[in-house]
């Protein structure tokens, strides 16, 4: 009898959910919602919510769906929910609806490589998010002066690294907030002067950047937060985690390197406060599947990593990457590498 009363609950919930998002379900009606969520529960319905809308209105997720024999009618629970793999991004336009975008982000690669590329529908979800998720892991942008030094980033079009940072350095209202290209003498000298003078420097940079700029300027700034965006572009040798931080702790006199771990496909940015440990806002999730098996998944472990992000509401929000890592009880997580063949990423490059 008992079993019977789980069947017949779980069987309500899933036609509750149907009837009020089918046919008429629409990304607006859920995405106020968003930024909003505040426990466990409140997570996981609305997880179940734009999985009901992205497997009925998102073409490729749906095809994805049905190639790989999931009805989405069956998916009565987050734990059952399945991830597109990230790969779609570059071979197709990953559209929850019909839209025109108002800007379409671009990942980096090499020469000939095909490139990740996500259409997003309303730029301010993406800005929203990465300004709260800023906020909340580092307090209002204008308690800092915000010196970006992302060489390759800057150089071409499309990147959503760079949108990001333009946002934080007109957010911080600072002359001396900007974008630093090669003038590393010139940032030397901002770094210095604010540092004397009490203000709060926060250098944001991709490694090899900021690894050629300590190589010419070693300062004394142990009140500043140095953040890495990971990526040796192929520009340097790859380095692990350990040797990147003790580089650029020696170089900036600082405690810790922090880590930004975000990539073209997601709208949301996990941080790392220098331990290698990322947090994600409340409205982004990090999960581990069997790399032998992509349905098999888990929330704590070790394993490729799979990424909830409801940033995500007009792309797909269930995210299977090519990254490897481990995942604490408490939600946080590492990143251990890549897996094999995987194409090399800008934004989380290091062995971590």
């Amino acid at each position: 009898m008992k079993a019977i009363s789980i069947k017949l609950a779980k069987f309500s919930f899933r036609s509750k959910l149907s009837n009020l998002f089918a046919p008429t379900m629409s990304a607006e009606k859920i995405q106020d919602k968003l930024f909003g969520v505040s426990s466990d529960d409140a997570f996981n319905e609305l997880a179940m919510e734009i999985f009901l809308l992205q497997a009925q209105n998102n073409a490729i997720y749906k095809s994805y769906l049905e190639a790989i024999n999931i009805d989405w009618e069956t998916i009565d629970s987050p734990e059952k929910i399945p991830f597109l793999p990230i790969e779609f991004f570059k071979s197709h336009e990953v559209k929850t609806g019909n839209f025109n975008s108002e800007i379409i982000y671009t990942s980096s690669g090499t020469s000939g490589e095909k490139t990740s590329r996500h259409h997003v529908r309303f730029n301010d979800i993406y800005r929203k998010s990465f300004m709260e998720g800023f906020k909340m892991f580092y307090g209002d942008p204008t308690d800092y002066v915000i010196c970006a030094l992302l060489p390759s980033y800057l150089e071409r079009q499309g990147s959503s690294l760079i949108e990001m940072a333009a946002a934080l350095i007109e957010a911080s209202d600072h002359p001396d907030s900007g974008f630093f290209l090669h003038d590393h003498d010139r940032l030397a000298e901002i770094l210095r002067r604010n540092e004397g003078e009490n203000r709060k420097n926060f250098l944001l940079g991709v490694t090899f950047g900021l690894l050629d700029f300590a190589e010419k300027h070693s300062l004394n700034l142990p009140q500043a937060i140095v953040m890495e965006t990971g990526g040796m572009k192929g520009k340097r040798r790859e380095m692990i985690r350990e040797e990147v931080a003790e580089t650029l702790g020696k170089a900036f006199q600082v405690s810790q390197i922090h880590s930004e771990y975000g990539m073209t496909e997601l709208l949301s940015q996990a941080y790392s406060h220098g331990d290698g440990i990322f947090e994600c806002p409340p409205w982004m999730r990090v999960h581990v599947r069997d790399t032998s098996d992509p349905l098999c998944w888990k929330k704590t472990g070790n394993g490729a990593l799979n990424i909830i992000d409801f940033a995500n509401i007009h792309s797909c929000s269930f995210i299977a990457t090519q990254d490897l890592g481990k995942v604490h009880k408490n939600g946080n997580f590492e990143v251990l590498g890549r897996m094999d063949h995987a194409d090399i990423r800008g934004c989380n490059l290091l062995i971590i």
